[in-house]
């Protein structure tokens, strides 16, 4: 009775660290989306042309939101440089549809959206809702790209760790600079699952 008192403690002791540290994981994962303000380019369709397209596109928003952000510090002033510019960028983003010689129509948004957990270069972001600038080309029924346009992660891979640092706390970096690692893996998987969970109950509040 003893040992089995003994190892009911011990299980209990291990699940409580267990939920204590993800606790802490959760609370710093939750907060990265309030720090950033990503961008999603949605293609016409999955066929070849459409896909290179929406690259094009990429590249041109890219370019023309170069500089936008030098003197931002924040989310709350990105999104009003965004506001202030989403004419300018959703007529740059058209024009270059033109240029390749297509004539679909491109629609610009602030929305607010769920991402599951995704890698970009050596920088993973958890899943969660984040704040995203979404540009649709056309029917926009085709693959999506990523990247995060507050801070200016859509520039070269080498510049991501110094633009985050200036947003996330340290342990926030920690998470972003080890998510490829198989103790960060486990962790946003269990992420994505409490996520589902929350959602779930919500719905049922809903209903």
């Amino acid at each position: 009775m003893k040992w089995r008192t003994a190892e009911k403690a011990i299980c209990l002791g291990l699940i409580l660290a267990v939920l204590v540290s993800f606790t802490g994981f959760a609370t710093q994962c939750e907060d990265i989306p309030d720090r950033v303000l990503r961008l999603h380019i949605l293609a016409n369709s999955d066929s070849e042309e459409d896909q290179a397209l929406k690259l094009k596109v990429r590249d041109r928003i890219v370019t023309e939101s170069a500089g936008l952000f030098d003197q931002v510090t924040d989310r709350e002033s990105a999104r009003a440089v965004v506001e202030k510019n989403m004419d300018a960028l959703r007529e740059a983003a058209q024009d270059e549809v033109y240029r390749q010689g297509y004539s679909y129509p491109v629609s610009m948004e602030l929305t607010h959206m769920y991402f599951t957990t995704r890698v970009y270069g050596e920088t993973a972001l958890p899943a969660g809702y984040y704040e995203a600038l979404r540009v649709t080309i056309g029917a926009g029924a085709g693959h999506n790209w990523w990247c995060v346009i507050f801070p200016a992660m859509c520039l070269p891979v080498a510049e991501e760790s110094q633009e985050l640092d200036g947003v996330l706390n340290e342990e926030q970096m920690e998470i972003v600079e080890e998510g490829e690692s198989a103790q960060y893996e486990i962790k946003f998987k269990a992420l994505e699952w409490y996520e589902q969970i929350v959602d779930w109950f919500r719905g049922l509040g809903n209903s």
